[in-house]
């Protein structure tokens, strides 16, 4: 008895195993071909600049002249798709320039680290090639550190510095180890496209037609823990600590537009107005909203944006 019993479970737990090997082997596959037929369906935008012999993918519109350079948060799937409500708002009145950083959007994967340091250096030479040299540097997120160390390198290319929910290098929380291995092992496996066909509300994205967040889906899938995504992770505590010591330039002019209700980092709207106390000219704004703010506040911004600048004139 007790045989027959043990091995109708056994039997049942190979049944199990060969289930759970069966369905992660689909995972895997369906994963493999996804992404080769996703490949051929990516729509082009932008022009290619050509930065440290790789192509930085950059998204310009407007005849404005003035110029608007903005800089996506960390792991933004597709800079130009992503800011498409703030470049509807700003184009009107400036030559707006979205930046694609390596690894990011149509832009290529480097070998170079991902300090604040090289990722600086980088966009500072597409702006280059593009003959650009007088502008605004507006950045989402994490452009905040690397925007803090841009003005200070480049002091007298950049007019104003605007930060959308920036990152300050005192906020903390950014000493945790990275899991890369974990991030690794969801994409090559196919398990981050399972995830995000169980749960596509969890796509970050603002509202646009169905045509332009499918392509937004489509480069999450293909950026979202991509060798220079999990190198960037990988380096937040070193960038974060780098810039630690650094102040905007007391005479630049800094807005800073922030959630009003962060529950998540202590201090957030403090941390700000320590930023900009000693600035000639500095101001710290907040909207009802979540991170992405210029996902629906985008219009509020620039009006506030334009009368902040007019009345530094």
């Amino acid at each position: 008895m007790m045989k027959k019993i043990l091995s109708i479970l056994l039997k049942i737990v190979g049944a199990i195993v060969i289930l759970i090997t069966l369905f992660i082997a689909t995972v895997f596959i369906v994963n493999i071909f996804s992404n080769k037929s996703e490949e051929a369906k990516i729509k082009p935008y932008g022009q290619l600049v050509a930065v440290d012999g790789k192509n930085m993918n950059v998204f310009i519109q407007g005849k404005g002249e003035e110029t608007v350079v903005l800089l996506p948060g960390y792991g933004t799937p597709a800079p130009a798709l992503d800011f498409k409500p703030l470049i509807e708002e700003l184009s009107p009145f400036y030559k707006v320039v979205v930046i694609e950083p390596f690894g990011y959007g149509l832009s290529d994967v480097t070998e170079k680290e991902r300090t604040t340091e090289n990722m600086v250096s980088e966009i500072h030479e597409a702006l280059q090639q593009l003959n650009i040299h007088r502008y605004t540097l507006m950045g989402h997120s994490i452009s905040g550190i690397y925007g803090l160390d841009y003005v200070n390198k480049y002091p007298n290319e950049v007019s104003a510095f605007v930060g959308i929910d920036s990152s300050v290098p005192t906020q903390g929380g950014n000493d945790a180890p990275f899991p890369t291995k974990t991030y690794k092992l969801l994409k090559k496996s196919g398990f981050y496209r399972l995830l995000m066909k169980l749960a596509p509300d969890q796509l970050i994205a603002p509202e646009v037609d169905d045509e332009t967040r499918e392509q937004i889906r489509i480069l999450s899938l293909k950026n979202t823990f991509n060798p220079n995504n999990l190198n960037e992770g990988e380096n937040f505590a070193p960038n974060f600590k780098a810039t630690e010591k650094l102040t905007f330039p007391k005479e630049l002019p800094v807005i800073f537009f922030l959630q009003a209700n962060d529950t998540e980092t202590k201090n957030w709207i403090p941390l700000h107005e320590e930023q900009v106390k000693n600035s000639v000219h500095g101001k710290v704004m907040t909207f009802e909203g979540g991170h992405y703010l210029h996902h629906t506040r985008s219009k509020e911004m620039v009006e506030n944006f334009r009368k902040f600048m007019n009345e530094i004139k």
